[in-house]
């Protein structure tokens, strides 16, 4: 679907509620991807994706070059994890996670002397492969969702026997605002982009290919359809009203297909598989040139930033060399955050390395991170209206703060992704969507203890 008149007159697509935050997107949407020096040492937490930890195959003292595979997947929802540079295992520890836990990682130090050129792993010719052994690739090439949540790509590309994809979309909506990275990536690597596509949908076999963005990405838009017109790609470039949370999987699939996934279910439950753009380029790059996931892009930007840009950057790399390379925190920074500032999370020390989910880092003034009094609910309806699924914030922060787990789970909180829209538009600045992951984790906590005695009763 190629667009060759006025994109700005195509009446774009969308869900229902949602909120429309300030974007923001101007600090760094034009700014092309920049390409991050290598410094002195790197973390690399073993845990960077959701699933088991990857467990260590490298010593202390050895030599590793960029690329090579340093930890194997621990179990099938667990993925390989490379080394980003050429150099030497320091230690393998406990070092601070960007979660703010001590987990274990892998500290590398740079050996400055080397080129630090990948070298090339064997990936095999994806034209030649079957499932399990593209799935066995995709594990081994340490892919994960890039849109944040680390996802291991391998586990959501395993279609089970009963349920087929009818319908697969590329997310390149970035609806956080501030966030610019995919849009760069969009614009700069659309050719690998759509091969990353075409070679998953020959595992997959999905009928229709859509690529959603954003309305306000219209380089984005351009680009990737003249690629698609240019190599014969049967895909379309579906524009989507610039709302949040518009990247939400459920909300992508309302607005594109009019479909609702129900209550506990997935995207493949109703046919529809959903990945990141980036997770699609990080296909091509991993079975056309053998590099598994090292680095990504990531956007650092912020009014408290003294130069916001999109950067490429070797995973494990410090956020203080990060942060200082694109000017440094200005004087009234007031806030740090990974990820954009509706759900991303907020840091106490820059020490903490880039991970495989890490999207962004957002340097906030005192303007934008000022802490607001908390009053009562004075049941306006504005977080109603908000909720892109139709829960009912009010009544669940009014549960959530009297402790009634089993009310709110019977009112379906479980539901809630914690895209934050509930509390941007509270007058009261009641911090809804911070109760409701108290109260999630007390739900989850609660299931397993169940489970467990009923396990053992038996």
């Amino acid at each position: 679907m190629a667009f060759g008149g006025n994109i700005a007159a195509i009446k774009p697509l969308s869900f229902s509620h949602g909120v429309h935050p300030e974007e923001y997107k101007q600090l760094s949407c034009n700014n092309p991807i920049e390409r991050m020096p290598f410094v002195a040492e790197y973390i690399l937490p073993l845990g960077q994706h959701i699933g088991a930890p990857s467990k260590p195959i490298v010593r202390k003292g050895q030599k590793v070059f960029r690329g090579q595979k340093i930890a194997d997947p621990e179990g099938f929802v667990s993925v390989a994890l490379h080394a980003p540079v050429d150099g030497t295992i320091d230690a393998i520890d406990l070092f601070t996670h960007p979660n703010g836990q001590e987990l274990p990682a892998i500290k590398i130090k740079c050996d400055t002397f080397s080129s630090q050129l990948v070298t090339p792993q064997e990936a095999g010719d994806p034209e030649n492969m079957d499932l399990p052994e593209f799935i066995s690739a995709i594990q081994e090439a340490g892919l994960v969702g890039l849109g944040g949540a680390a996802f291991p790509a391998h586990v959501k590309f395993s279609i089970p026997e009963d349920k087929t994809c009818q319908y697969f979309m590329v997310n390149g909506c970035e609806c956080e605002p501030f966030l610019t990275a995919d849009d760069r990536l969009m614009v700069e690597y659309a050719e690998e982009l759509l091969d990353g596509v075409e070679i998953l949908n020959r595992f997959i076999k999905a009928e229709k290919l859509y690529v959603a963005v954003e309305i306000n990405k219209q380089e984005a838009i351009q680009v990737i359809s003249e690629k698609a017109v240019s190599r014969n790609c049967p895909i379309e470039i579906v524009p989507l009203k610039v709302k949040y949370p518009q990247g939400a999987e459920k909300m992508m699939i309302s607005a594109i297909l009019g479909k609702e996934i129900p209550a506990g279910k997935l995207p493949l439950d109703i046919e529809v598989l959903v990945s990141n753009v980036g997770t699609m380029v990080a296909i091509s790059q991993y079975f056309r040139k053998g590099q598994p996931l090292i680095e990504r892009v990531i956007t650092v930007t912020g009014t408290a930033l003294g130069r916001p840009t999109n950067v490429m950057v070797p995973i494990g790399t410090p956020m203080i060399e990060l942060v200082n390379w694109c000017g440094g925190i200005t004087s009234d920074a007031a806030r740090v955050l990974l990820g954009g500032p509706m759900m991303g999370m907020v840091q106490k020390r820059l020490d903490v390395p880039v991970i495989k989910g890490t999207s962004g880092i957002l340097a906030l003034s005192d303007h934008e991170a000022r802490v607001m009094t908390e009053y009562s609910c004075i049941r306006c309806g504005r977080c109603v209206d908000a909720c892109p699924i139709f829960l009912n914030p009010s009544l669940l922060g009014m549960l959530a703060k009297k402790g009634f787990w089993d009310e709110m789970a019977k009112n379906n909180v479980m539901d809630c992704f914690e895209c934050a829209a509930c509390s941007f538009v509270c007058p009261s600045a009641i911090p809804l969507v911070q109760h409701f992951r108290v109260a999630k984790g007390f739900i989850k906590e609660k299931a397993a203890r169940e489970k467990f005695e009923n396990r053992n009763s038996v």
